[in-house]
């Protein structure tokens, strides 16, 4: 399985037999360009502009016509041999009153269990850290403002305890100065979660090569 990160929440996540993409944005909204990729499956954590253009994504070359299945809200799904556990969360601390609802998704491919948090903006309860249970691959929001900050984001690392831990959502160049000026840099994870990180243009795992101490890995936006 390989990841490679587009950007923002975005990221193409392939198996064997099936690729997905999290999140994709609308390239208005963000600021930044979205790569032409293809995927089987598409995730949405929560319906804002720069999480939700499924448009954006075709089908791998050689597949028959249509679209990718897009999976949107909470939920079991399977789709070619990919099973997709969504959970529902918020996108702020008062439960949804600000930004509304996002949901987490469990996704297990290739034996690897990675869970995308999308926007979540609280710590998890006990009952929600329970339902994603155990993780391979976590995707967690660093940048703060409109999901969790360094320190939270440390602290859900901390209570789900992953193998590998992949910061999103957080700020780089490019990004719409209007939307997203305040987002803290990921080096204030970093120094939170108290890791060296690997720093890789694309991340390759197989669940015999999962780590036995938790890895953190900072990828480069494909562009």
């Amino acid at each position: 399985m390989d990841i490679v990160w587009l950007g923002h929440s975005s990221f193409r996540i392939k198996g064997k037999d099936a690729a997905i993409v999290t999140d994709p944005f609308d390239p208005g909204m963000a600021g930044l360009k979205f790569p032409r990729v293809a995927a089987d499956i598409v995730t949405v954590s929560h319906g804002h502009a720069d999480h939700n253009n499924v448009a954006r994504i075709d089908l791998p070359a050689g597949k028959a016509g249509g679209s990718p299945k897009v999976v949107s809200g909470a939920g079991e799904y399977e789709i070619k041999g990919v099973s997709i556990f969504g959970i529902p969360t918020f996108h702020d601390d008062k439960k949804g009153a600000e930004r509304g609802s996002n949901t987490v998704y469990v996704m297990s491919i290739d034996k690897i269990t990675v869970c995308h948090l999308g926007d979540l903006g609280h710590k998890l309860s006990e009952e929600q850290g329970g339902e994603i249970g155990s993780v391979d691959v976590l995707l967690v929001p660093v940048g703060g403002i409109y999901s969790l900050d360094s320190t939270h984001a440390s602290e859900v690392v901390a209570s789900l305890e992953p193998k590998v831990v992949i910061p999103m959502h957080y700020q780089i160049p490019g990004l719409s100065p209007e939307m997203f000026a305040s987002l803290e840099p990921v080096d204030n994870f970093i120094k939170e979660l108290g890791i060296e990180p690997q720093k890789l243009d694309k991340y390759v795992i197989n669940y015999g090569s999962l780590p036995e101490e938790m890895q953190l890995v900072v990828l480069e936006r494909k562009s």
